[in-house]
């Protein structure tokens, strides 16, 4: 398996097992997975055309939410006058990301340290580390997030994936939870009840059994989420028209570093795990 440049204007790469089997990605927005061909088959939604334009941000692929999942609900940072306050989900999926082969040469391995950038918003020095293991219908990611501080370090995670559906009255949603939060109106409601409105929009975040999937009755596939606590945390996500769904896994809600529920704290000079696995399963 190899890595090389699929579009030079947009630095997009490709990482290849085979002609119906590869991932693109874009080191320099993100380091964001642009697109996953499997088994021949587009799984990812992506919006092109927005993520050329440089006033927006990307819809489309899966990018990367670090160090908040969500928005905070202050006005002000919460680490003093002295830092900016952290803007949706993060700057993770806005920065310029490394990127090589993994020790055997197998998998994708991205990477984000501290900066000044990083520095104007999050006092912290860190490495984030993705793994990222391209198989036949399936995704697999190993997260590792190490504090490289001398204090404790606060960390959310999460990952946005979009995915291509024909129709949202084609779906069908599995192993969810009774009852999720509406995050637009925060409230707790009937998971059945709210995803009936899935064509108008909805926003759910719910806490999983750490599995996730719907399946698309016209694309004749089930998408399943993998994501074992502390990654267990689930959003459904839908933005019509849109033909697309994005299935979520976090590890907290929004304004955990406010509240500080479910927040991780990464002792100094240690490092946190996480892994998920996307599987893509036909349903023909």
């Amino acid at each position: 398996m190899h890595i090389k440049l699929s579009n030079k204007d947009q630095r997009i790469f490709v990482f290849q097992l085979d002609q119906n089997n590869y991932i693109k990605f874009c080191p320099e927005k993100g380091g964001v997975i642009t697109n996953w061909v499997s088994d021949g088959q587009e799984i990812l939604y992506f919006d092109e055309k927005r993520f050329m334009d440089e006033t927006k941000s990307i819809r489309g692929g899966i990018p990367i939410l670090f160090p908040i999942c969500g928005n905070l609900n202050t006005s002000n940072s919460v680490f003093g006058k002295d830092y900016l306050q952290l803007t949706q989900h993060g700057f993770a999926r806005d920065l310029q990301w490394q990127y090589s082969l993994n020790e055997n040469g197998k998998s994708l391995c991205l990477y984000l340290n501290e900066s000044k950038k990083t520095k104007k918003y999050y006092p912290f020095d860190f490495e984030l580390r993705i793994e990222v293991a391209l198989k036949i219908n399936c995704l697999e990611f190993e997260i590792k997030i190490h504090n490289k501080t001398d204090i404790a370090m606060p960390i959310n995670f999460g990952l946005h994936p979009y995915f291509n559906i024909s129709d949202f009255k084609n779906l069908e949603f599995i192993d969810n939870p009774l009852n999720c939060q509406n995050q637009e109106q925060n409230i707790i409601s009937n998971t059945l009840d709210e995803l009936k409105n899935i064509n108008l929009g909805v926003d759910l975040l719910m806490y999983s059994s750490g599995r996730s999937a719907f399946r698309d009755k016209i694309f004749k596939r089930q998408v399943t989420l993998n994501h074992p606590y502390p990654f267990d945390i689930g959003v459904i996500w839908s933005d019509p028209p849109r033909r697309m769904i994005c299935l979520e896994p976090w590890t907290s809600p929004r304004n955990s570093f406010v509240d500080g529920f479910r927040n991780i704290m990464i002792p100094s000079n240690d490092s946190q795990r996480f892994n998920a696995s996307i599987q893509i399963k036909s349903l023909k």
